[in-house]
């Protein structure tokens, strides 16, 4: 048994800050939380973490991410797109996905996970798109998952766009995966696949019956440009998520990631068929995609979860990023809370992910968390506590992080990876990437 204390402890970002408070640990599960005090009165002989001048609080869930986005930080780019769509069609599929290799997505994982762990995360949901690494290419990820010691789900991307031949192969993959890791405590797969403009309404059709055959979720990119909506009409006469209503998919298993050009229409489908939506608000920018109508949805009633897209692995940042951008949109300093962007983070992107047990400190829930420094220039109080973290914390306050019970950063320092080797090996792969 092992008791870890903390100045502030923050259970949930629904709940009130607790003040010299602790949490008691056997194995991966949070057993009690209870006052400093208490906790060492009835359990004197339980291992004691003492984190004095620190917070406790849950490990992030990444909702959304590509780790093989690494590869591509720093990329040299002649002709910087138009739009979204040029985007994707003359730089990102040609020069990125196209061009990864299983050498490039190992070393790309394994650095993904160190930024990840190191800033907090403890749990991420992957979509890799790299045709060239099928079968397979899963597997690669998972060894260095597996290593790093982080809760992940992985999918592939399945799509038409090289064809449907090798659409189907992304669709097997998925399901292989899950097959594999039916009984891994730490590794799932999902159902994933790209977008309406890439998936005909057949495709879109066969992987979502074999999810709902081996009990997957599915994800899908809906919205992120503008590009989608328009083509969906053009092409179908209704947009993206009328067409996944059409075609009775869309239900409470399904993740619609991005979800930037929503009609009401589409909110509605949204908000009555319990579709959860996952936000990237660095990434979108990055791209020129827009702002996701994320207060819109909060307010509907949708559950949303925070990601990075592979952009920016410092969930400090991407929360800065939710918590600035939309009072910019709507020119309302009163949206989205700190403790609403903390929930997003947290607890909301566990929800979004369909995983129990995650995303808060409370007994029963698995002990996914992280120790951050206290010592703020101004005073921490209960009131400003959310605002604190979510305005002036970063990846570099962190000093400790716990994957269900076991340390994967200790004082600073990453328990499973060597970060120098980590970054060699990352440099020669981008290089072959950028040379491609």
């Amino acid at each position: 048994m092992t008791i870890i204390t903390a100045d502030w402890l923050i259970a949930n970002a629904e709940e009130e800050p607790l003040r010299s408070h602790g949490i008691r640990i056997l194995d991966a599960e949070i057993m009690e939380v209870g006052k400093i005090q208490d906790l060492k009165a009835k359990y004197p002989d339980d291992d004691l973490i003492e984190g004095t001048g620190k917070i406790l609080l849950p490990g992030f869930v990444n909702a959304h991410t590509h780790m093989y986005g690494v590869l591509a930080h720093g990329i040299p780019v002649d002709n910087p797109p138009e739009d979204f769509w040029a985007f994707l069609r003359d730089y990102w599929w040609p020069k990125v996905e196209d061009a990864l290799d299983k050498e490039m997505l190992s070393a790309a994982t394994k650095w993904a996970c160190m930024e990840m762990l190191t800033s907090g995360t403890t749990t991420f949901y992957d979509i890799l798109e790299a045709p060239n690494t099928l079968p397979g290419g899963l597997n690669t990820q998972k060894e260095e998952v597996m290593s790093a010691g982080i809760r992940g789900i992985l999918s592939f991307e399945a799509t038409e766009r090289s064809g449907t031949e090798k659409g189907h192969l992304g669709i097997e993959e998925n399901l292989s995966f899950h097959t594999e890791t039916r009984d891994d405590p730490l590794i799932s797969a999902m159902m994933c696949l790209h977008t309406t403009f890439t998936c005909s309404p057949e495709f879109i059709s066969r992987a979502f019956s074999l999810a709902n055959q081996n009990k997957l979720a599915v994800h899908a990119h809906c919205n992120e440009g503008k590009h989608e909506g328009l083509w969906c009409e053009e092409n179908h006469g209704i947009r993206p998520l009328e067409l996944y209503e059409t075609l009775g998919l869309a239900s409470s298993n399904f993740i619609a990631s991005q979800c930037v050009h929503l009609s009401k229409k589409e909110i509605e489908i949204i908000k009555n068929l319990d579709i959860k939506v996952t936000h990237m608000p660095l990434a979108n920018c990055e791209v020129g995609g827009g702002i996701a109508p994320i207060p819109e949805l909060i307010d509907a009633g949708v559950t949303v979860g925070l990601g990075s897209d592979g952009y920016i692995n410092d969930f400090y940042e991407v929360m800065r990023g939710a918590f600035l951008i939309h009072k910019a949109r709507l020119q309302d300093p009163g949206v989205m809370s700190a403790s609403t962007v903390l929930d997003m983070a947290t607890l909301g992107g566990a929800k979004a992910l369909g995983l129990e047990k995650v995303g808060k400190l409370e007994s029963g829930y698995s002990a996914d968390l992280q120790l951050i420094d206290a010592k703020f220039p101004t005073p921490l109080t209960s009131e400003n506590i959310f605002e604190q973290i979510v305005l002036w914390r970063s990846g570099e306050h962190v000093s400790d992080v716990m994957v269900a019970g076991k340390w994967q950063v200790r004082d600073n320092e990453i328990v499973s990876i060597d970060e120098d080797q980590a970054r060699e090996a990352l440099h020669t792969q981008a290089k072959r990437l950028w040379s491609a």
